[in-house]
């Protein structure tokens, strides 16, 4: 099911819900999604709760904010009953320290995620990089980037197939 322009009006809820029931490590460090269309994602997270011994946002908080914004993108933008998304590599560089609450933002272009749908039904699978940008408060770059993403045929009855990534 490819979801409709109607029922993109809370998908930042759905994905809320998502991170909440499914990746609970992600939702006590308080990353949300806040804004998620087909092709664009802004997610957040607080400094509360995710400061370090330095008194600046911990690394891995930076990392997670950044990482799940594929999935996210994913979900707003591919067949969420016939694929699921899976991350194969993350690299993250650290540019300044944050010491505000923060936010993570990428998007895929429409061409770009066109082909990709094309070539997950042809292949039964697609592959996509990713970059994101983190900001702080001040809208100052705390770090960036770059994923690949996978996204993946279900197997039959809609579960998830334990992959290997490199095939």
């Amino acid at each position: 099911m490819v979801l409709t322009d109607a029922d993109h009006a809370d998908l930042a809820g759905l994905m809320n819900a998502v991170i909440e029931h499914a990746v609970a490590p992600m939702h006590s460090l308080g990353i949300r999604v806040v804004e998620l269309r087909p092709g664009y994602v802004l997610g957040a997270a607080p400094l509360t709760g995710n400061a370090n011994h330095l008194g600046t946002m911990y690394a891995g908080t930076l990392f997670c904010v950044a990482e799940m914004l594929g999935g996210a993108l994913f979900v707003a933008s591919f067949d969420v009953e016939r694929f699921h998304p899976t991350v194969k590599h993350v690299e993250i560089r650290f540019r300044r320290p944050a010491t505000t609450d923060v936010r993570a933002e990428a998007s895929l272009e429409a061409d770009t995620i066109a082909r990709l749908r094309r070539e997950a039904d042809h292949r039964g699978k697609a592959e996509f990089v990713l970059d994101a940008t983190i900001t702080d408060g001040d809208g100052e770059v705390v770090a960036g980037t770059r994923a690949t993403y996978q996204i993946r045929a279900n197997r039959p009855g809609g579960t998830v197939a334990a992959e290997t990534l490199d095939s």
